[in-house]
């Protein structure tokens, strides 16, 4: 059996999956730790890839993962997270290990193109896809092209700034959406303004979690729905700002966050609204959840493999 070998790489765990070339069914599917001691995570995902297409023909393999790289040359300029992965050369590491054409993918643009190849953005061309999670990551379609810029770098949404003088994002700059929408942002933000004596029944919990923010806001916490109309009003903003660059059909909205639905969506909604240059920008606009969860990687991976208008180069292999 000939198959397509895709992998989605974090920095806890790895996942690896087979699917058959000639219907696209998944023949196998496996996960394990990304970092062990002693252990290489390359050699880890050279073992699973081994074990996965054991007795079978590799095509073709697609890596999803995180952090700056560059998808034409196969290298990982900094992966956060993964021991060693820097400037980490891993597409001819895997065609040195396999002989077969290896393509790479950061992750968010590969659950941008799992969402527009098997998922919410089914039919469209145009498409925007939004992570909103720990951080706030992004993906565009144009035209049924993936956008990477000259070096794979482009499409980093969530570092654009929207409050110059704001908070301080994890990158080490002030403003940017992710340090006002994301997880952390929300978490952040309540927890300054418990230190800063606030009321509210979050105050009792020692360990707050993004978990702990949404019940009490359905509970009707006064700062913890505080807390969502500030990170949906920044979102909006934000929001606005992409559809005047970019002009999507659909904009996809997955991670956690996103899940706590019109506690974030119903002020985003406005605040895009107030924030656009013309209600133009809204006609045939789709605003939906992402509909493929965990496998959104591994099913970006395999869209890169599948679709020719989004192929990046896969080096020499032979």
């Amino acid at each position: 059996m000939e198959l397509y070998i895709v992998s989605d790489i974090g920095g806890t765990q790895m996942r690896v999956a087979a699917y058959e070339t000639l219907n696209l069914e998944l023949v196998s599917q496996k996960r394990i730790p990304t970092q062990v001691k002693g252990e290489l995570a390359t050699d880890r995902l050279i073992a699973l890839i081994t074990e996965i297409s054991s007795g079978h023909t590799i095509k073709s393999i697609a890596v999803a993962a995180p952090g700056f790289l560059d998808p034409d040359k196969g290298i990982i300029y900094e992966a956060p997270n993964i021991r060693g992965w820097v400037n980490l050369p891993l597409r001819q590491i895997l065609t040195d290990a396999f002989a077969v054409p290896v393509y790479l993918v950061n992750d968010a643009n590969a659950a941008a193109l799992g969402e527009w190849k098997f998922g919410a953005g089914i039919g469209h061309s145009h498409v925007l896809y939004l992570t909103i999670s720990t951080g706030i990551g992004s993906g565009v379609i144009i035209d049924n092209h993936l956008l990477l810029g000259q070096r794979g770098l482009a499409a980093e949404f969530g570092h654009v700034t929207i409050l110059p003088d704001g908070p301080m994002c994890g990158c080490g700059h002030r403003g940017h959406i992710e340090a006002l929408s994301s997880g952390t942002a929300i978490l952040n933000y309540v927890t300054e303004q418990l230190k800063e004596g606030r009321t509210s029944s979050l105050a009792a919990i020692l360990n707050l979690t993004g978990k702990d923010i949404s019940q009490a806001a359905i509970a009707g916490d006064a700062l913890a729905n505080e807390a969502y109309l500030r990170a949906g009003k920044y979102l909006g903003i934000a929001l606005a700002n992409f559809l005047h660059m970019l002009n999507p059909s659909i904009v996809i909205l997955g991670g956690g966050v996103s899940q706590v639905g019109e506690l974030l969506l119903a002020p985003m909604r406005s605040s895009l609204e107030e924030s656009l240059l013309s209600p133009e920008y809204l006609i045939g606009l789709e605003i939906t959840q992402a509909k493929l969860g965990d496998d959104v990687g591994l099913k970006g991976a395999l869209a890169l493999l599948v679709t020719e208008v989004v192929q990046v180069n896969p080096g020499c292999y032979s």
